[in-house]
Order: C-alpha cells, then structure tokens, then sequence
C-alpha cells in the first residue's frame, strides 16, 4: 500500500482544515517545498497536493507551488483542486504532475472528465469521490449532489476509471479513524484502486488500511500534529519493500 503524505495550499502556504471548512484553516508550515523535502528524506514516494485556493476559484491557482516541488524533489505527485478546464489540467501535467484528481468536474461536467480518461489514459486520471452521509459533494464540498457514492463509483468504474481517492468528508481532519466499513464496503463491489483519505489519526490504522485492500493512504493532519512520525512511515515502506 502506498503512503501518500497530504499538502494543502492556501496562499503558498501548507495547512490543514476541518471537514472541509475554511474558516478552520490552521497554517503548519510557509514552505510547501520543505515540508516536501522532509517528506522524501524519509522514504516517502508519493505526494496528494492540493489546490484549496483552486477548489474556492474553480480554477487552477497553486501551479507554481507544483512546480517548485516537482523540479526540486523526486516524489510523484497527484494534484487536485480546481481542475475545471482543459487549460487546468494541462498547466497541471506541465508543471510536474504525474497525476491529477477531478471531482466536482466528475459530477457536473462527466464529459469532460471522461475526455481527460480518454487523452491521458486512466494511469494518469484520478476519480475523486468526496462522500457525506453517502452522498458526493463537491465545489471544495461546500455541495452536495443527489448522486450516491456506490453508484457514482460503479458508473466510472464502467467507464475505464482505475483510480478512485475516497474521501469522508465527516472524517477529514478530525482524527477519528478513516471510514474503514465504507472502505471495506467498496473494495467487495467495486474494482478500483481505492487510496483511502480522511481520518487516519495513528500509525495502527495504516496496516489495518492495507490488509482490507486499499491501494494508498492519504495522510495529512496526523503528520502536522505528531500523531503518526515519519519515522514509523519510514519503517512502514521498508517493511513492505523488504517482504
């Protein structure tokens, strides 16, 4: 299972929210790049960056925060946040995304979406799938849409999605324990390569996340806050290396 370390930009800056909401903003560190740099010195391969000024805008804004991680460290990154348009995705492969994530355009414009399936190929486009009370919501979940998470799954699922990051949007942030029923759930019906995000709160979790078949874990605040130690992520991606 892959670990996937979460940094969220407002203004350049790295933070975290709550479920979601704006006004819970905390701000962890001025320097996106650092925090990346810290990341890849313990192992680390991969990156969920995201863009909460694009997600409020509807369109792509942090792009040079992308860059600067993409051309300074190694790691893979999966970007999201905003992608609204052709223009978005394409200034997001341009600037060091290996992948991308779309939601909301997942919802309201499926078209489109699924034209980026067809021209980038489905390695390279993610199905974000942002769930409450079983129900996606979108626009930086400030909505939420009539279309049940099973079903949207198994629609895109249909259509050649690979890659989904579900996300509870109850969870995110709070430190609860990820939605490991949900996930459970999911992986019974529906073959995707689910990367679990929202809620992990302990390094006890991670295993746990990996033995039900999640393909990745996307972990944010339980970094910033110590809970998890990038050392025992170290551990972790050694072990799996090694057996």
């Amino acid at each position: 299972m892959r670990i996937i370390p979460a940094i969220d930009i407002i203004d350049g800056k790295c933070v975290r929210l709550s479920k979601g909401d704006f006004s819970t903003q905390k701000t962890y560190s001025e320097n996106p790049l650092e925090v990346a740099k810290k990341f890849e010195a313990h192992g680390i391969k991969y990156l969920h960056l995201v863009d909460l000024d694009g997600a409020r805008s509807k369109h792509i804004v942090n792009h040079k925060v992308l860059e600067s991680i993409a051309v300074k460290t190694k790691l893979k990154i999966d970007f999201g946040g905003g992608l609204k348009s052709d223009q978005d995705v394409r200034v997001a492969f341009e600037n060091g995304a290996q992948q991308i994530t779309g939601g909301s355009i997942a919802v309201k414009q499926p078209e489109i979406f699924t034209q980026w399936l067809s021209i980038y190929g489905s390695d390279k486009i993610i199905l974000g799938a942002d769930f409450k009370d079983e129900r996606i919501a979108t626009d930086g979940w400030e909505e939420t849409s009539n279309l049940t998470l099973f079903k949207f799954l198994k629609n895109y699922q249909a259509k050649g999605v690979k890659y989904t990051i579900c996300t509870d949007i109850s969870k995110d942030g709070m430190l609860l324990g990820p939605a490991f029923v949900m996930y459970e759930n999911i992986l019974k019906k529906i073959k995707l390569k689910l990367i679990a995000s929202g809620g992990v709160s302990n390094f006890e979790e991670i295993p746990r996340l990996a033995s039900i078949g999640c393909e990745g874990a996307i972990i944010g605040k339980a970094i910033y806050e110590n809970r998890i130690s990038l050392k025992e992520l170290e551990s972790f991606i050694l072990n799996q290396s090694n057996n």
